[in-house]
Formats: structure tokens, C-alpha cells, sequence
């Protein structure tokens, strides 16, 4: 699962040099359901980086965007020690079979933290057996005590993973994210350099 889904939805990465909200994309392929065991949740440590590394680049694999991960390991494991970084992973039997990630952040119209869903993943073999709705309500346990919103993004095309995010109770409104790279705005930020200030400012 991907924020991006419900029973089978793979994740999307973060484009290098900010963050997007997680877009979803459903892949509903048939995937056996995994006798039922205990799933546990918990925040993931910088011990889990490799892990977390691994279960990203799948992610990116699956939706052709490997060229797009450019985090290593190491910087996984610096990340995962920052407060704001909140990243949740589900267990069966030991090993990790999902996780969510998020980033708590300044929202500036209303003075106060919202938490930025990045990325709902679930591994192939243990979709279809609640672990998307556990991971969530497990990143709404966390938000709960200081009443964080929590917000994500959708791509239109993805009816299940909609229908997934409206069954939690989740409200979606249509909306179109801008990217822009430092290669696209380099001559607009040219144009507005040090040199071009000062003779604006005589």
C-alpha cells in the first residue's frame, strides 16, 4: 500500500528537493491473503533504515520511478532520528511487511503543525489483510493528542485508493500539485540575483 492505497497499493517517492504529498495509485492485482498473525505497529528507528531503504525502492520500482530515489541508507538513518520525520512500520512475525511515513510541519495559515502523509505502503503477500487501515490508524493515534490534521495527495485516476481514504472517513477535494525543479526556475532566479536587487533598490 501506498498512500497511497488500500489493498495493494505500492508508494510513491518524493521528488529530490521537496516534498509532494503522497500521491496514491491502487494496484488491485490479486494477491493471496496471509494467514492471520499478529501485526504489530511501531515507529521505526535509525536501526530500521535499511529496511525502510529497501521497502522505498520497491516502491519506486513498481511505479518505474527508481531513477527519482537518490536517499541512501545512511541519510535514512539520519532522517529517521529528527522528531518531525514520523515513520510507522508494520511487523508480521518479525520482519517489516509496510509502513507509512509523514513529516509534521508548519502550516502557516493557521500558526500551528500539520502532518504531511508521504508515503502508504503495504508488500506484495500482505495486502488485503487490513494492514493499510492499521498503519493509518496508527499514524491517526500519533496526530490525535495534538489534534494534527493529516493531509496527502491522490492521483484522480486512483478510484480504490479513494474509496479506501473516503472509507476512513478521509475528505478529498480535487487539486493540482506544482513541481518546480531548480533546473526549470534557474533563469527566472537568475534574473532575480543579487546584482538585479541592488539596482532595482537606487
Amino acid at each position: 500500500m501506498k498512500t497511497r492505497r488500500p489493498p495493494g497499493f505500492p508508494g510513491l517517492p518524493c521528488f529530490p528537493g521537496f516534498l509532494l504529498p503522497v500521491t496514491a495509485r491502487l494496484h488491485p492485482t490479486p494477491n493471496r491473503t496471509p494467514e492471520m498473525t499478529e501485526i504489530a505497529i511501531r515507529r521505526a528507528t535509525p536501526d530500521d533504515a535499511p529496511e525502510l531503504a529497501a521497502m522505498v525502492r520497491e516502491i519506486a520500482a513498481h511505479e518505474d520511478q527508481t531513477a527519482q530515489v537518490r536517499v541512501t541508507d545512511e541519510q535514512w538513518r539520519s532522517l529517521l532520528g529528527r522528531p518531525e520525520v514520523i515513520v510507522l512500520l508494520a511487523e508480521r512475525d518479525g520482519p517489516a511487511i509496510g509502513y507509512v511515513s509523514s513529516v509534521r510541519r508548519l502550516h502557516l495559515w493557521t500558526g500551528g503543525d500539520v502532518l504531511d502523509l508521504d508515503d502508504l505502503y503495504v508488500r506484495p503477500g500482505n495486502r488485503d489483510a487490513g494492514v493499510g487501515r492499521r498503519l493509518m490508524a496508527a499514524l491517526a493515534a500519533s496526530a490525535a493528542p495534538a489534534r494534527l490534521l493529516i493531509r496527502w495527495g491522490v492521483e484522480a485516476d486512483n478510484v480504490d485508493a479513494q474509496r479506501f481514504y473516503r472509507r476512513l472517513g478521509a475528505t478529498l477535494r480535487p487539486k493540482i500539485h506544482a513541481a518546480w525543479s531548480p533546473e526549470a526556475y534557474a533563469d527566472v532566479a537568475a534574473s532575480h540575483g543579487p546584482d538585479h536587487s541592488h539596482s532595482r533598490s537606487r
